[in-house]
């Protein structure tokens, strides 16, 4: 037996055994089991295995950090030792959601909506980044680079038109999203999500400033033509809608006429329900939302940014970190710009600090080189094994991340530092940030770099005299 297939044995071991295996899959870096019963599990054993970088369990997964690149020989290795089938993503959520209450189910919903789309945010928050460099003044001369060398200026424009298109797209792919996570047919989302910011409707970001509001009259009932571009709430509830009751039609309408039938109805009640309703009042909720999460910035920044940058890492160990990727596109679609996810950057950072300095203070090769590994991955945005692996672990160093981030958040609350997209949260997330912000946000950076490092430094110190 080759040593990968010895410490895969011993993984399966250490969770409880084959027998305790529900259902199992992988993603780019970790396990995910539905196991039968956690209580089974020898943490202590697991994360002395050399293959395994740490562990955790949320939304009623147990999850198992191996790596990006080793976890895909990891699974199949274990799916032949186990005799357990190759499993999806969803099998291993539908296996672990029976140990899930109402919250964490909601949790979980957003989660499975929002996720899928993030790669095309971050990617689009990038390329606006990139965007900033070439138009934005100060950064370079006086003047912006593209009016230095016009010879760019084009070249800006269609960078910005790429990076913009799924924002100002951003219902298509939230609806093809939701609908499928509701069961619903992906592409009726994704037509449903591009209605809603048809060319004909006026803008919902011109919404405040047109002097007359384009009506329908439907038997007398004045409907405005209004679309909801930026918007979150009304797209998620119409696809709710529409999965419902698509299904509902495909159960009721024979075969040989669900063609003819299911979409078009679908469509059509979805439609009027989403425009005459569904539009109207969740566009109302979503401003009530921004306007208080603003509020509080505007009214206590310090506050604000110290239990933001502080909770930051403690949510994403319970998943509830999805919630707020929601109200960061809706802050973007309603002010320009978010002044939430620039603290999730700076969080990713400390935490990558904190486990740099740890391996200063360790003595285990395996896990100085995990820390080393870890913080590198967490500068890119990817905190997983620096939280997990590393400082989760050792708490002293995931308490200093924590109150670096808190530090920092509390700073460029107070100086307004602001993110017009979402992008990669780590070091390169300054390019994601509007450029005058950048002196501040750098400053942040400063902030979870030093606090954080020579906070575990110390609190190691300490413990290592007791």
């Amino acid at each position: 037996m080759s040593v990968d297939q010895k410490q895969v044995n011993q993984i399966i071991d250490a969770i409880g055994g084959k027998d305790n295996i529900s259902a199992a899959t992988h993603c780019v870096t970790r396990l995910r089991f539905a196991l039968a019963d956690e209580g089974k599990v020898d943490k202590e054993a697991l994360e002395s295995i050399d293959l395994v970088k740490g562990s955790f369990s949320t939304n009623g997964q147990f999850q198992v950090v191996i790596g990006q690149g080793t976890v895909d020989k990891v699974y199949k290795e274990l799916v032949s030792q186990t005799g357990v089938g190759e499993a999806s993503k969803d099998d291993v959520k539908k296996a672990s959601e029976k140990h899930l209450n109402p919250l964490q189910r909601a949790i979980k919903t957003l989660a499975d909506i929002f996720i899928p789309i993030l790669p095309a945010i971050v990617t689009a928050g990038l390329l606006m980044g990139i965007n900033n460099i070439l138009t934005g003044p100060g950064i370079f001369f006086d003047e912006a680079l593209i009016e230095v060398y016009p010879q760019w200026a084009d070249v800006a424009s269609i960078i910005n038109l790429i990076a913009n298109t799924a924002f100002v797209f951003l219902p298509g792919l939230i609806g093809w999203s939701a609908v499928n996570r509701f069961g619903g047919s992906p592409l009726l989302g994704i037509v449903l999500g591009l209605m809603l910011v048809h060319p004909d409707l006026l803008n919902a970001w011109g919404y405040g400033a047109a002097e007359e509001i384009p009506t329908w009259n439907l038997f007398g009932l004045e409907v405005q033509k209004v679309g909801y571009q930026g918007q979150v709430l009304p797209v998620l509830l119409a696809s709710y809608v529409l999965s419902k009751i698509e299904v509902f039609l495909r159960k009721l309408i024979p075969d040989a006429f669900q063609l003819l039938l299911v979409a078009p109805i679908t469509l059509l009640v979805t439609g009027l329900v989403s425009f005459i309703a569904i539009g109207p009042i969740t566009f109302a909720i979503g401003n009530v939302i921004t306007d208080a999460v603003v509020g509080i910035f505007n009214v206590a920044p310090i506050v604000g940014g110290l239990i933001y940058g502080g909770l930051y890492a403690p949510l994403v160990i319970t998943g509830m970190h999805h919630t707020f990727l929601a109200v960061d596109l809706q802050l973007i679609g309603n002010t320009g710009g978010t002044f939430l996810w620039p603290m999730v950057a700076l969080s990713n950072i400390a935490q990558g600090t904190a486990a740099l300095a740890m391996m200063f203070i360790l003595k285990d090769e395996k896990l100085k080189s995990l820390s080393i590994t870890s913080a590198v991955s967490a500068y890119l945005g990817i905190t997983e094994p620096a939280m997990f692996g590393v400082n989760l672990r050792f708490r002293f160093a995931f308490i200093s991340a924590i109150i670096g981030s808190a530090i920092a958040g509390a700073f460029i609350s107070i100086q307004g530092v602001k993110a017009p997209s979402i992008g990669v949260g780590g070091l390169p997330g300054f390019l994601s940030i509007f450029p005058e912000n950048w002196g501040s946000f750098f400053i942040g950076m400063i902030i979870v770099i030093v606090v954080p490092f020579v906070l575990t430094l110390l609190f190691g110190k300490i413990r290592k005299e007791k």
